[in-house]
């Protein structure tokens, strides 16, 4: 019989600068299409509508979000994870963090533990912290923290086991921010691409998202045709999500594994590849809460993957 697994003792910072750190044995994933069985979550209950990004702005002008049906349409979310059976972790809301419910940008969650991103604009930077209290409180240790410039989780893309893209607007994730985190998994062995991305998309994963083994959403209207070819060239079948569905978050889903997929009402295209090939599909209806500046895969931190 196999002695129980002990839990990761908490520590601020984890990485061996040498590379080689450890994986968790508790936490973490290899990649990002392996079955979900724990999400962390944050919050809509203190969200406000800010001027976050272009998107964010336009909706500001010309339709303002609804919050109280965005925080209904939040519930419907937490809904669907309940029912595939993965388990919500939720971040303590508080008043000062409006933006809290997207809980991708101020933390990333790794094999080795959650790194700790540094968040670009002011009234967000406070999620860092409060971010550090949710994974000492689940026990997870802490990896490293992003020192060099600013860097939010939207721009770290796992593609497959040991391979990241890496993206870089310079208004939300800046080239410095960047190539620190670069360096680290360059030195844990991992292969690591920087995606030069315009600042009006905001994050890489607005327009790349893996669906499961060697099969990724992609907006070909939008993405570097080079990285089009790195990923072809990895073996990965492309589905192509339409410019006007990726610009209203529809290339944003959450792959649960097990050709499972939480995936936006709006993203009808992607939705019926996915019935076609099998994938059993649980559509939510995002359309308020998504005005305020991201979509379910902004709104999601995998904690722990099973292969």
């Amino acid at each position: 019989m196999n002695a129980p697994t002990r839990p990761e003792p908490f520590s601020l910072q984890r990485r061996d600068p040498k590379g080689g750190t450890k994986p968790l044995t508790s936490w973490g994933f290899r990649n990002e299409t392996d079955r979900l069985t724990d999400v962390l979550l944050g919050s809509p209950a203190h969200l406000r509508h800010l001027s976050t990004s272009s998107l964010s702005r336009k909706h500001l002008r010309e339709a303002p979000c609804n919050i109280q049906v965005a925080q209904a349409q939040h519930k419907e979310l937490v809904a669907a994870y309940e029912h595939f059976g993965v388990k919500v972790h939720m971040h303590q809301p508080t008043p000062e963090l409006p933006m809290q419910v997207y809980a991708r940008d101020s933390s990333v969650m790794t094999p080795y533990g959650a790194f700790i991103t540094a968040m670009a604009n002011w009234w967000r930077r406070g999620e860092n912290y409060a971010a550090i209290r949710t994974y000492e409180q689940l026990g997870i240790p802490i990896y490293d923290m992003v020192t060099a410039g600013t860097f939010e989780g939207g721009d770290f893309n796992v593609i497959e086991e040991g391979c990241v893209l890496i993206g870089c607007g310079g208004a939300r994730t800046q080239e410095e921010g960047a190539l620190q985190v670069k360096d680290w998994f360059d030195k844990e062995g991992w292969e690591t691409r920087l995606a030069f991305i315009d600042e009006y998309y905001v994050h890489i994963d607005l327009m790349v998202v893996p669906i499961a083994p060697r099969l990724t959403a992609v907006c070909l209207a939008c993405t570097d045709p080079g990285i089009v070819d790195w990923l072809k060239a990895k073996g990965h079948e492309i589905i192509d999500v339409p410019f006007q569905d990726t610009m209203a978050l529809g290339c944003n889903f959450m792959s649960l594994g097990g050709d499972r997929v939480i995936a936006p009402t709006s993203s009808r295209t992607l939705i019926a590849q996915l019935k076609a090939r099998g994938f059993e599909v649980a559509a939510v209806d995002m359309s308020e809460i998504s005005k305020t500046g991201g979509g379910i895969h902004c709104m999601a931190q995998a904690l722990k993957r099973v292969a």
